[in-house]
């Protein structure tokens, strides 16, 4: 237990909060060996859940840490899976704690984007719109199969669906909206790309320079993107789907365990990181 990572966990309450509470207590895990220790469960005073043991709201045996909007004192890395409303307070305890920070949480504002820009100059951040390992690898191939096809004969059409849960406020995903921009990038056109979300009525024909993104929302359905490049006579559909949500909870307990990986023991250097980072994938690795 020593020698374990001290983690908090803000947004603790939250679907997403309480999967990553569950796996870095060690549950399903074959050797009840996370890494971690689950210091603090950080969520707003008015919880309905606060003040009950975390690793009861996760479903588990109790874990001796209440949900509280108070933060421990022990803390050394903090993992957030939070709503953008409540990202500023924790991205501002973590700088004014020297505290390493995992972003998982999409739909922030240019605002917000600006204001990680500046903390990371102070603390080491992981920012990603999706902790999926999957989907991080799947958005490296779908930069190859641009890079390959942008001068085919006849050129390429790219369209990207996506499908999520019914709850889910934000369209089209962060997730969604990250495999454009670097689909975007790999056309390497001299034109600017256009990002056209839907299409209705009569829009004329499609344009060369353009990817589309559709997003559908349906059930309970955690996560499932589709990138479709279709050419004439043939297409490619890459396709990279969750099951359950222990994909993104284990990625971000993947990408804070990197975080405490630095040299002499330490964190990493304060700094803006994303998952290629993470999965030794970054340009130049």
């Amino acid at each position: 237990m020593n020698n374990t990572i001290k983690l908090a966990v803000h947004g603790a309450a939250g679907r997403m909060g309480q999967r990553v509470v569950a796996l870095a207590s060690g549950a399903d895990s074959v050797d009840d060996a996370s890494g971690f220790t689950v210091v603090g469960a950080i969520d707003h005073a008015e919880h309905p859940k606060s003040g009950q043991d975390a690793g009861v709201v996760a479903g588990l045996s109790p874990i001796e840490v209440p949900i509280s909007a108070q933060w421990p004192d022990d803390v050394q890395v903090v993992i957030d899976f939070s709503l953008p409303e409540a990202l500023d307070s924790c991205v501002e305890h973590c700088v004014a704690n020297n505290l390493p920070l995992v972003i998982a949480t999409t739909g922030l504002s240019d605002g917000q984007k600006e204001s990680l820009a500046e903390a990371a100059r102070t603390i080491p951040i992981v920012w990603a719109p999706s902790m999926s390992l999957a989907v991080n690898l799947s958005m490296k191939m779908a930069e190859r199969i641009t890079s390959a096809l942008r001068d085919v004969a006849g050129g390429v059409d790219i369209e990207i669906l996506e499908r999520h849960h019914r709850f889910k406020a934000d369209a089209p995903s962060g997730t969604a909206l990250k495999f454009g921009e670097l689909i975007a990038d790999a056309m390497d056109t001299e034109q600017p790309v256009a990002h056209v979300h839907g299409r209705e009525g009569h829009t004329g024909q499609r344009t060369r320079n353009e990817i589309g993104y559709h997003a559908i929302r349906v059930g309970d359905n955690p996560g499932e993107h589709t990138i479709v490049f279709g050419m004439l006579g043939e297409k490619i559909e890459l396709n990279v789907a969750a099951s359950n949500r222990d994909c993104y909870a284990s990625g971000a307990l993947a990408a804070a365990k990197w975080l405490m990986q630095g040299e002499a023991g330490g964190p990493k250097p304060a700094g803006m990181y994303n998952m290629f980072d993470v999965l030794g994938m970054a340009d130049g690795q």
